[in-house]
């Protein structure tokens, strides 16, 4: 993960892109203490767990991807072997 700065209030978060559309932010400080949008999300009665995102957090990490400052990681982790479990260990 990598440290990225909102362009619009300055709130620090550690962020790393996976996809275009997958995106991992993990938040140093609480969200809706950090974050001006957010907090005035939990003022109006939302839960911070169902807000799911600051619109302006994402533009910036979607720019940094864009340009580059804030590499994607494609990794992919392989899938278990189901065939290798007991049938009691299987889902």
């Amino acid at each position: 993960m990598q440290p990225v700065t909102c362009r619009t209030c300055g709130n620090r978060v550690l962020a790393e892109k996976h996809s275009e559309a997958h995106t991992s932010i993990q938040w140093l400080t609480d969200a809706a203490h950090a974050c001006p949008r957010i907090r005035n999300d939990t003022g109006a009665g939302h839960t911070p767990s169902w807000i799911p995102s600051c619109a302006d957090l994402r533009d910036t990490i979607d720019d940094l991807a864009r340009r580059g400052e804030l590499v994607t990681n494609r990794r992919s982790h392989p899938a278990a072997d189901l065939s290798t479990r007991s049938s009691h260990d299987r889902p």
